[in-house]
């Protein structure tokens, strides 16, 4: 029987209502380390425990100990210090960090709380971090003036962070580059920084890329030298997967299926057809299932419901396909290396700008 179609989430999910106001009350100095770390904890047995109860495959720990995906790393990053308050997007913000001096990181990061999921459960959780690109691209430089010598310090240290998660256990690592494909000129330097990070890493390495044009980032992005590129593909209905039929895609996919940045929650079958889509061109094993983006920014119920059509769609379609659910050994792919097939390479005629 061919397996495929695993089930997992990007990576965030909603705090609940009594950890926001936890969070407001610690930043206030009302609450203590301990306390906060208590609630945090708490929230992440729920996700667990849901995740579980509706047959995820691979899970994540929801990010509950976590604010902004790029504030959190240089937080605890040397070489960082934090600044004001920056609108992110609509009414989303968050404080912008600045690099001072040189960066890098003198102690694990997201290991301790990585452990204390996974030990929750026998399925995999994810290692969830931020990639370096962005990390840089979210910040303003006061000390480098070169972005690709920042770039690729951070790199290092996001380096021995997954090195250290895979030292822990685990067996899927994600490096997530929103701010991949939004200069298309620059995604030479974000193959180059994932090269650092991944060099060496036994687990299986995924990134996410979200925002951004990915018509005109693909081919190209197959150059990021990782297992599996997840890609947020429900909001332009699947467009990319067409390129696929021209240019064929040499890495495992990360299939979003569910449109985070709505509160509807789709049908059942609106997640199949996603699915059947991406079957037209990639086979089971290829496919892992989730939703566009993290879900942080819906409500718990919402967010759930998302996670429930998404698990009831793909066991939809495995029963259909005799499809199974069981997981392979994982670890570095032939398509962590593969990059852009030689033929179109070859083809190219046009080069990008020079980095500084």
């Amino acid at each position: 029987m061919t397996n495929g179609l695993w089930t997992t989430s990007v990576g965030s999910f909603p705090k609940p209502p009594e950890l926001l106001a936890a969070r407001t009350e610690h930043a206030a100095g009302r609450l203590s380390d301990d306390d906060l770390s208590a609630l945090e904890r708490r929230a992440t047995e729920d996700w667990i425990r849901f995740q579980e109860s509706i047959g995820v495959d691979i899970l994540v720990d929801g990010e509950m100990y976590r604010g902004d995906m790029a504030t959190y790393f240089a937080e605890e990053l040397e070489g960082f210090a934090i600044g004001g308050i920056v609108r992110a997007y609509g009414n989303r913000y968050y404080r912008k960090p600045i690099a001072v001096a040189s960066v890098r990181r003198t102690h694990p990061i997201t290991v301790e709380m990585w452990r204390y999921a996974q030990s929750l459960t026998d399925k995999p959780v994810k290692g969830m971090l931020t990639g370096p690109y962005t990390i840089a691209d979210w910040s303003f430089d006061e000390h480098y003036g070169s972005r690709r010598e920042f770039v690729l310090d951070l790199a290092h240290a996001i380096h021995d962070e997954a090195m250290d998660l895979a030292a822990a256990g685990a067996r899927f690592v994600q490096i997530d580059e929103p701010a991949a494909s939004t200069r298309m000129e620059e995604l030479p330097l974000v193959a180059e920084a994932m090269g650092i990070v991944t060099d060496g890493l036994p687990a299986y390495a995924i990134t996410h890329i979200c925002y951004g044009d990915f018509m005109r980032a693909y081919p190209t992005m197959l150059d990021i030298p990782v297992d599996q590129i997840d890609l947020e593909l429900t909001n332009s209905d699947f467009e990319l997967l067409g390129r696929f039929r021209e240019i064929p895609f040499t890495k495992h996919v990360g299939l979003g299926v569910s449109d985070v940045h709505s509160h509807r929650v789709e049908a059942v079958d609106e997640v199949v057809r996603g699915i059947k889509l991406a079957l037209e061109v990639l086979p089971p094993e290829s496919i892992f299932v989730d939703p566009d983006c993290g879900l942080k920014t819906r409500t718990v119920d919402e967010a759930q419901a998302k996670m429930r059509v998404i698990s009831d769609a793909v066991a939809k379609v495995r029963d259909e396909l005799g499809i199974g659910s069981a997981l392979p050994d994982v670890g570095p792919t032939p398509g962590r290396n593969a990059g852009v097939p030689v033929a179109v390479a070859s083809n190219a005629t046009e080069t990008e700008p020079a980095l500084p």
